[in-house]
């Protein structure tokens, strides 16, 4: 390969980063600094220049869409297939791991993995096994004490002390612990734990692994957690050749464990790294990183970059001072069509917000207005109940000790087998010491099931699954998936829902399924698991990784988190307000703020030309009117890169804080933002007033008409 194809199309700091010399190297990447492309090239490089085998890489990154697309430009690179390289996600990799060494990782070799939901139930069984009040032990406070544990390293053995309440948790972390061992079955954060430790505890093991992977590549490293920093720590050692990139500026998962801190303590631990820095942007105009630059300079502790543009300076933020989240929405529906008018497509408007909760109104407003709309942050595929219980059948065929696929599916459909026959056999299971699965085998073989009708579901199950595993043995992959849909009765059970609408569209997830079982066998790469087991732990490890479905042309709504990564011509940064964006819980509190601050800052450089803000004066959420001050984060741009923009009435509103206090109205009969009744049309909120006196006109927004003019004598102040 001639080395120009890898370094022609860089610039000069990318190039310089990509033909660093061997050894520890942090990359600081800007937002829309071309990382990706700094990875992927040095890899080609690496192999290319540096004479290393691919057998010697190994590249980690935080999603499989991001590890499918590095390793597919990769390949494009080298002319040549990746197959030696390892490209995964953390969980991924250490999941391969534990398969390849599941004697040394004390795992059994069929062990499943465990998704959050069915952690969430197993833990609400043993709160339950406990006479433990749910009221006090929230199952997700559990499972976020368990998680947040082996994120740290740390087993019950090694957490001593406290308080009662304490000590419970920590038991029911052990009683957590031991039913996963019975069950042959792992979690998400198992598998970063029991990867960290395989290596730990078998030197011989490490050492060959160190040998062998001499150059490893992080992508995003300022989301890493502390297991995931000591898993690279360990491996690297002092002979392998680290190269990691990441942006302190967008680190923004501190909540689920995250720390930003890790590019620091690189720096500490490998003293001699080599620090480039990605500063020119490809994404934004010039006013929006100046604006963003402004915004992120306020955080301490920084290791500091500066973006720019040789593109085009562009047009200042826009702010828009709404009177309530009604007006704010119908703001945005307005200059949505303005966009649509002027030739632009859907698909490149972001609506973005702090919470969930502020879709709402949006939504509505898209509606009335007919403008197709996106929410990310829906079920995926994986996650559809429909289509859980095809996996849960799958896995127990598997792995028969596997609980919470058994629990799952047993009386799916139905067998009659109930809520209280299932306590009988979980309390015999509990007793004896094992599997779900053997107590019902037990209890089948001796006549002791609970209850005749239960007894004769349970034999029928029971030999099913039997059937089954024989029924698919020597079969194509996508072909053992229709065959168990089938013969299970679930795609006739789910077709047959016709209380539910979607009864059909169920049926049509788990044909999809199939579909997904062959795409899968045909691109599969891992070829040290049988078909079936690689395919289940693809469908868990996919799972959560939320995305819109490709080529929709509809306006994309979701969460500031959720943007990260994403880039759009028009971005709309709503609910600017002080308790809303920053949050509450995060304004006294230097780390959390400084977070928030860089959570805006995300938002900000997703926008490719056109960036607004906008703020509420007043805000309905959760149920509860506020009256909103203008977040911080807009008095801290700044402001010769904010122009306020005004709706196109005849009126004006006072806007409620400081430097953006506009004239008193002059003419508004109906305060604009107050609360109406129409008899027809129910209550709504004054957005526009025309005139005055008993001839006013005025503008209002119904919650479930729409916006409509009418005259004020039909209006009811409430």
């Amino acid at each position: 390969m001639d080395v120009s194809v890898v370094l022609d199309s860089l610039n000069e700091a990318q190039r310089q980063a990509v033909t660093a010399p061997l050894g520890p190297v942090l990359v600081l990447a800007g937002a829309g600094s071309g990382k990706t492309r700094v990875l992927t090239h040095r890899i080609a490089w690496v192999i290319q220049v540096e004479h290393a085998s691919p057998h010697s890489i190994l590249a980690v990154t935080f999603t499989n869409k991001a590890a499918s697309e590095m390793r597919g430009r990769i390949e494009q690179l080298l002319g040549a297939p990746g197959g030696g390289l390892w490209i995964g996600t953390f969980h991924g990799i250490a999941h391969r791991l534990l398969r390849l060494h599941w004697r040394e990782a004390q795992l059994p070799q069929g062990f499943q993995i465990l998704d959050a939901e069915d952690q969430q139930r197993l833990i609400k069984k043993l709160i339950k096994a406990q006479n433990l009040d749910e009221t006090l032990w929230a199952p997700r406070s559990v499972q976020g004490f368990i998680n947040s544990n082996k994120d740290e390293g740390l087993r019950p053995k090694d957490l001593r002390g406290g308080d009662s309440s304490f000590r419970q948790m920590v038991q029911l972390y052990t009683l957590y612990e031991e039913t996963c061992a019975k069950s042959g079955v792992v979690d998400f954060a198992e598998l970063l734990l029991r990867a960290f430790e395989l290596w730990r505890d078998n030197p011989e093991l490490l050492a060959h692994y160190r040998r062998r992977f001499r150059h490893v590549l992080v992508d995003e490293f300022k989301d890493t957690n502390g297991i995931q920093y000591e898993w690279l720590r360990l491996l690297v050692a002092s002979e392998g050749h680290p190269f990691v990139v990441g942006d302190d500026d967008q680190a923004i998962y501190r909540w689920r464990g995250a720390r930003v801190e890790n590019l620091q303590r690189f720096r500490s631990d490998f003293p001699h790294a080599q620090l480039h820095r990605l500063e020119q942007n490809y994404r934004s105009t010039g006013a929006i990183l100046d604006a963003a630059n402004g915004l992120i300079a306020r955080n301490s502790q920084r290791l500091g970059k500066n973006l720019w543009t040789s593109g085009k300076q562009g047009d200042p933020l826009k702010l828009y001072a709404a009177f309530n989240e009604r007006d704010e929405a119908e703001f945005v529906t307005h200059r949505v069509r303005e966009w649509l008018a002027g030739g632009g497509n859907r698909r490149e408007i972001a609506v973005l917000y702090r919470s969930n909760a502020q879709s709402r109104v949006f939504e509505e407003a898209f509606i009335a207005a007919r403008i197709p709309y996106k929410v990310y942050g829906g079920l995926r595929f994986f996650e559809r109940a429909e289509v859980k219980d095809a996996l849960a059948y799958l896995r127990l065929l598997t792995n028969r000790h596997d609980d919470p696929s058994f629990e799952r599916v047993v009386n799916v459909p139905a067998r009659g087998i109930g809520a209280k026959s299932l306590d009988i056999l979980r309390e015999r299971a509990q007793v004896s010491g094992s599997s779900l699965w053997d107590a019902a085998l037990a209890g089948a073989s001796n006549g002791d099931a609970p209850g005749p009708k239960a007894a004769a579901g349970l034999r029928g199950f029971l030999a099913l699954i039997e059937l089954l595993a024989q029924q698919i043995q020597g079969r194509p992959l996508h072909e053992q998936v229709d065959h168990v849909l089938k013969a299970s009765g679930l795609t006739e059970h789910h077709r047959r829902e016709k209380a539910d609408s979607r009864g059909e569209a169920r049926a049509e997830n788990l044909a999809e399924l199939v579909s997904a079982a062959r795409g899968f066998a045909s691109q599969a790469v891992d070829e040290a698991l049988p078909p079936l087991e690689s395919f289940l732990a693809h469908a868990v490890l996919e799972s959560g990784e939320a995305e819109g479905e490709p080529g929709t042309d509809c306006v994309q709504m979701m969460t500031l988190h959720t943007a990260k990564g994403l880039e759009f011509p028009v971005v709309f940064l709503c609910g600017m307000e002080d308790g809303l964006f920053p949050h509450q819980r995060s304004m006294d509190d230097l780390e959390g703020l400084e977070e928030e601050r860089r959570l805006c800052y995300v938002g900000m450089t997703r926008a490719m030309r056109q960036l607004y803000l906008s703020y509420a004066e007043q805000r309905r959420l959760h149920g509860t009117d506020n009256y909103c001050e203008p977040s911080r984060f807009i008095m801290e741009i700044p402001q010769k890169h904010i122009e306020e923009v005004r709706p196109q009435v005849q009126v004006s509103r006072p806007v409620a804080a400081g430097r953006f206090r506009l004239e008193e109205p002059v003419s508004a009969v109906m305060r604009l933002g107050a609360r109406v009744r129409h008899r027809k049309f129910g209550e709504g909120v004054v957005l526009n007033v025309e005139g005055g006196g008993s001839t006013a006109r005025v503008q209002v927004s119904f919650e479930s008409q729409g916006t409509k003019w009418l005259m004020q004598e039909y209006l009811e102040a409430l």
